[in-house]
C-alpha cells in the first residue's frame, strides 16, 4: 500500500464535532493526518472523534478565548511534536433580522464567534506551524461574504472580515512558509442550516441561484479544504475558493418568507411612517 498524502502531518480542526468540521476531520484523517478536533461540547467531540477513528483526537476549546485555542493548538501539535494543517471552521449566525432591530450585543457576538475566533485560531497556531517549517491554514467563510444576505447582515459582515483576514495573514505569513486560504460554502445541509434547508420557499430560492442546481454536501466542502490544506496547492495562498454550485454567479438568497414576516411590524414601528419599497 502506498503512503497517504498527509502521512506524518498533524492537523487541528475547530468546530470539528459536527457538520463541515467533522467532514474535514474525516477527510484529513483518511489521507493520513493525525487530527485533533476542538469545540465547546465534550460529548459531541468524543462521539465525533470515535466516528473518525484512531487518527482523531479531541480537546475542549472555545475559539473566542485566546488561551483556550492556543492550548488546543499545542495539543494538536503534541502527537508529532509539530503542526502542519489548521482548519478554522468554528462559526455561526445568531443575530438575525433587519439591521435597525439587531441588538448591539448580538451583533458583537457574531463578530466574536466568526472573526475573533478565526483570528485567535490563526494567532494560536502560527508558532507551532512555523516551528514545523511551515504549513497550511484554511478558514471556512461563506458565500455571505461575497453576496448580500438581507436579514443576516452581521453574519455577512463577519464572513467578509474573515476573507480579508485570510488575505492579510497570507501576505504576512508567506515568508514563514505558512499558506493561508479559505473556502466559501454555499447552502449545505448541516444541523445549523436546517431552518434554511427545511423551509421550502427558501431552499428553492437558493437552488434557483445555483447553475449546478443542487445543494452542497459537507463532503464537497471537505474536499476543497483538503485540497487547500495539502501539497497539491503548495503554490496557492491568499485565495478564497467558492464551493457553492455557482451561487456567487447570481444573487444572494431572499429570506423574507422565512424571516421577514417576523420582523415586519417591529421594523415598521421603529422606522415610523417610512415604508419598504
Amino acid at each position: 500500500m502506498g503512503t497517504a498524502a498527509l502521512d506524518g502531518q498533524a492537523a487541528l480542526v475547530t468546530g470539528g464535532g459536527s457538520g463541515i468540521g467533522l467532514a474535514c476531520a474525516r477527510r484529513l484523517a483518511d489521507d493520513g493526518a493525525i487530527v485533533t478536533i476542538c469545540g465547546r461540547t465534550e460529548p459531541r467531540l468524543a462521539e465525533a472523534a470515535a466516528a473518525v477513528g484512531e487518527r482523531c483526537r479531541y480537546v475542549v476549546a472555545d475559539v473566542s478565548d485566546e488561551g483556550s485555542i492556543a492550548d488546543a493548538a499545542s495539543e494538536a501539535a503534541a502527537p508529532l511534536d509539530a503542526l502542519h494543517i489548521v482548519v478554522a471552521n468554528a462559526g455561526g449566525a445568531h443575530a438575525l433580522g433587519p439591521l435597525a432591530l439587531i441588538d448591539k450585543g448580538a451583533f458583537e457576538n457574531d463578530l466574536a464567534v466568526n472573526v475573533t475566533g478565526t483570528f485567535l485560531t490563526i494567532k494560536g497556531a502560527v508558532p507551532f506551524l512555523t516551528r514545523s517549517g511551515g504549513g497550511s491554514i484554511v478558514a471556512v467563510s461563506s458565500i455571505a461574504a461575497a453576496l448580500t444576505h438581507p436579514l443576516m447582515a452581521p453574519y455577512s459582515v463577519a464572513k467578509a472580515a474573515i476573507d480579508m483576514l485570510v488575505r492579510n495573514a497570507a501576505d504576512e505569513l508567506g515568508p514563514f512558509r505558512v499558506r493561508v486560504n479559505g473556502v466559501r460554502p454555499g447552502l449545505v445541509p448541516t444541523g445549523a442550516s436546517d431552518p434554511l434547508v427545511g423551509h421550502e420557499p427558501t431552499r428553492e430560492d437558493y437552488l434557483a441561484q445555483m447553475p449546478l442546481g443542487r445543494l452542497g454536501t459537507v463532503g464537497d466542502v471537505a474536499a476543497a479544504v483538503r485540497f487547500l490544506a495539502g501539497p497539491e496547492s503548495s503554490w496557492i495562498t491568499g485565495e478564497m475558493l467558492n464551493v457553492d454550485g455557482g451561487h456567487t454567479l447570481r444573487r444572494g438568497p431572499n429570506l423574507d418568507s422565512l424571516l421577514g414576516v417576523h420582523f415586519a411590524d417591529a421594523l415598521q414601528a421603529r422606522l415610523g411612517t417610512a415604508t419598504r419599497a
